[in-house]
């Protein structure tokens, strides 16, 4: 039995958040931590907090996942969700929902069933039927916020590059339990105006996402295609288990997606000790965690 302190920290997105929608963000993510750390506190398990964390994140519209989702080019969002256990390296991930709007769930759902590690649209979509979670129109998963970027999207046309300067607002949390294990999850509707299939880091065990005990644990943020090719997550909690600190362990990561124009990401990490961090190259990361340190935010 550890002695471990809890510990969260999530995060809401990497990018360039503009002044009037960042007290959205900052108050979105510190009202999640909270929700996740409620469960580290009831004496529930690391994998518990992170859904907690990350369910409320999908909940809010301010963010790119469940409720609120970007549109791709099809005019409906197609969300992916990843979740990890550092303690035996389980993965349970979805890709291309659209029809349930917690894919979260659907991801620890995978995970605890343990014949598979990730699952993608239709065949998703049957694996959640089966087990009776709740369906939705994915009309109701739209804002009007979303139709009307599409709605310009359309009318004015949208180019890679022009796609990869837009918000980007995956959510996601990492956590330590009393017991000394970590869990990592994210959640997101991807890019706007991607092309039908499209899959980003966010779901991908290693890219996105890693936690292992021994080592710590990691969500990104970002540029998806260029952390798929690093294989962002998992190098960095590598670095941690060789002894870097967290500090010159992000630095790393960061400097490896120098080998890309325009590489940028977003990274929140957590040791096993219950140290937390959030960086970023991007003009702003919302994030915000809770454990022995307090409360802490981004500002």
């Amino acid at each position: 039995m550890s002695d471990a302190e809890p510990a969260i920290i999530v995060h809401g997105g990497a990018w360039n958040i503009p002044d009037e929608a960042w007290p959205p963000h900052r108050e979105g993510c510190l009202a999640a931590v909270r929700a996740g750390y409620a469960e580290l506190a009831r004496g529930a398990s690391a994998l518990d907090a992170v859904i907690a964390a990350v369910r409320f994140l999908e909940d809010d519209p301010t963010f790119d996942a469940g409720f609120g989702s970007v549109l791709g080019r099809d005019g409906y969002p197609e969300m992916d969700a990843g979740l990890m256990d550092g303690a035996g390296l389980r993965f349970g991930g979805v890709v291309g929902v659209r029809r349930f709007a917690n894919p979260v769930l659907l991801a620890r759902a995978v995970l605890e069933d343990g014949s598979h590690c990730l699952l993608s649209g239709e065949g998703a979509e049957l694996f959640a039927r089966e087990r009776c979670f709740p369906e939705c129109d994915p009309e109701s998963l739209i804002l009007d916020r979303e139709r009307e970027n599409w709605e310009r999207y359309r009318r004015e046309g949208f180019d890679l590059a022009e796609k990869f300067r837009r918000p980007r607002e995956t959510a996601g949390a990492v956590a330590l339990d009393s017991r000394g294990d970590l869990a990592a999850g994210n959640s997101t509707g991807g890019v706007s105006f991607k092309h039908p299939g499209r899959v980003g880091d966010s779901a991908l065990p290693g890219c996105g996402l890693y936690a292992d005990n021994r080592s710590g644990a990691c969500c990104c943020s970002g540029w998806g295609e260029q952390i798929m090719r690093l294989v962002l997550a998992k190098g960095v909690v590598d670095d941690l288990g060789r002894g870097l600190t967290v500090g010159k362990a992000a630095d790393a990561a960061l400097a490896r997606l120098g080998r890309f124009e325009g590489g940028r990401a977003g990274l929140i990490l957590l040791t096993p000790a219950g140290e937390t961090a959030a960086f970023h190259n991007t003009p702003r990361m919302a994030w915000a965690s809770l454990g022995p340190r307090g409360e802490q935010a981004a500002e």
